[in-house]
């Protein structure tokens, strides 16, 4: 376990996703390679990365000689490859707070495609604002809301008691709604995600490729 790790990231640093698996590596306090992949001009498709991506996106992780795409997949592997207490949890200790861990994961990667088309990441990283919200985008983030004033209570730092990776995937999903009406115990717990270290690692990158 103790050879190098590679993780290829899209090289604006505005990947959610590679932004999860980059925050999971940095909490896990894992020496890692950030190498960036130009998705503008297609290398996601192109060799070698499609050969180290089985999906042909990013993020993609290399330990020794196994690859893995998809961040939440690469998160458990983390989890379970560099347990507690040797390495920081991703996960929460109990089953069934694992399980609604990975359960929010798993929604805020397939549904809310019309808030996340509306306002990208470029929202998140850049504060660019977007046009008024369409029905569509509305409701998803009407949806989006609910379900996070039903986990997040004022006040609340985080999901489960302790940090684990679904908190900072819902805080780039709420931050998508930092220049429209977020309530404002939301909006708190998602500033206070943005402030943790491995986070702002993740904006340095980002400022730098902007730059």
């Amino acid at each position: 376990m103790g050879a190098p790790i590679t993780l290829y990231v899209d090289s604006l640093f505005l990947s959610p996703y590679a932004m999860s698996a980059y925050v999971a590596l940095t909490e896990k306090q894992l020496p890692f390679e950030v190498r960036p992949i130009d998705l503008e001009v297609g290398e996601q498709r192109m060799q070698p990365y499609q050969a180290r991506a089985l999906t042909s996106r990013v993020p993609a992780l290399t330990h020794q000689d196994f690859h893995l795409t998809e961040s939440s997949a690469i998160a458990e592997y983390l989890d379970e490859a560099f347990p507690a207490p040797a390495h920081a949890a991703l996960y929460p200790r109990d089953v069934r707070a694992r399980a609604r861990a990975r359960q929010l994961q798993a929604w805020l990667r397939s549904d809310l495609a019309a808030l996340r088309q509306e306002r990208p990441t470029e929202t998140v990283f850049y504060g660019a604002a977007g046009q008024p919200l369409s029905d569509a985008a509305h409701a998803a983030a009407a949806k989006l809301i609910r379900v996070a004033e039903s986990l997040v209570g004022a006040g609340q730092a985080c999901l489960f008691g302790d940090w684990c990776i679904a908190d900072t995937d819902l805080a780039v999903m709420l931050k998508r709604l930092s220049l429209d009406d977020l309530p404002a115990p939301l909006r708190a717990y998602a500033d206070g995600q943005w402030q943790r270290p491995s986070v702002q690692k993740w904006l340095e990158h980002n400022a730098a490729a902007r730059a």
